[in-house]
């Protein structure tokens, strides 16, 4: 775990977006309500409007909205970047400016452009289009399991070398190529893998975005404290304290309907919807999310109590 203070800070949540029980609106209240217990769970970074924040239902107006809501609610101490990758390179560009424009968000999280699968010099030309057009630092998010192509090294190192770029949330799972990434350019490097928070730590990235810290942010916190301390021992316990979370979340579908049962189930949020096509978990899903989070609410207390 790198000992420089990184650029967007290090305990990060890719915020849900709580809606209406209609899910005609965003529930800005319950919105800001979140983002302060967050913070207070130790967070120093936010990410809105990604796709746990379901971006592909909300329009540019509402997004630009909730980072408004984000904003005001917990300040300018955190960090707050803004989803604004697509897989249309006009609309990225559009929606970069109207962040930018809007003076809420730090900087942006580009996601390769999905589903249309463009070669590595179609995505290379994407990315810069939307950082040239815009005076904020981006973060890079190679997820190919859900956008179909990957970033490849090359193209990462590429990138890396301008200036707006300066970090790349991995969730390809490949630690042999971020180890070099680590090694060969100035990027920050973010675990994007909740059940693999603490090898990618080890490897020398310098934080996590996670969708599970919308719960375990202060076992989180605990165990970057413990790397920090070089108790590896300790860190190691915390990491396997929030194994069996993890794997309720994560493994019950897609895990922001997972996430918004759980902070449901806590009081957190008043509604659990998502809007089409994702929905709500089915009943005996919510049984096991529920179970999971009772329990994980013990193991959280014999570690902080």
């Amino acid at each position: 775990m790198s000992q420089e203070a990184p650029v967007f800070g290090r305990l990060g949540v890719a915020i849900v977006t709580p809606f209406t029980e209609d899910l005609e609106k965003v529930d800005h209240e319950a919105l800001a309500g979140l983002a302060r217990h967050l913070v207070d769970e130790g967070h120093d970074l936010i990410v809105a409007n990604g796709t746990t924040g379901e971006s592909p239902t909300t329009s540019d107006e509402e997004k630009l909205a909730i980072l408004a809501t984000v904003r005001e609610a917990v300040g300018a101490d955190v960090t707050l970047l803004a989803g604004a990758g697509t897989n249309d390179t006009r609309h990225s560009v559009e929606l970069a400016r109207a962040i930018e424009e809007g003076g809420n968000a730090d900087g942006l999280l580009l996601a390769t452009p999905y589903y249309s699968k463009p070669t590595q010099r179609g995505l290379i030309a994407h990315t810069l289009e939307i950082v040239n057009a815009v005076d904020l630092p981006a973060m890079l998010y190679d997820i190919p399991g859900r956008s179909g192509i990957p970033i490849e090294y090359e193209s990462a190192v590429e990138l890396s070398q301008h200036p707006n770029i300066v970090a790349l949330k991995e969730a390809k799972g490949d630690m042999h190529e971020a180890s070099k990434l680590i090694r060969d350019t100035g990027l920050d490097i973010y675990s994007g893998e909740d059940a693999l928070n603490l090898p990618w730590l080890a490897i020398g990235a310098v934080g996590t975005v996670s969708v599970t810290s919308h719960l375990t942010g202060r076992l989180d916190r605990l165990m970057f404290d413990a790397l920090e301390q070089r108790d590896l021992a300790l860190a190691q316990r915390l990491h396997a304290s929030r194994i069996d979370f993890v794997d309720a979340i994560m493994n019950q579908g897609p895990g922001t309907m997972a996430i918004k049962e759980a902070l449901t189930h806590l009081g957190v949020l008043p509604h659990a919807g998502c809007r089409a096509p994702l929905g709500t978990v089915e009943p005996e899903v919510a049984a096991r999310i529920h179970a999971a989070v009772d329990a994980y609410q013990s193991v959280l207390a014999q570690h902080t109590s």
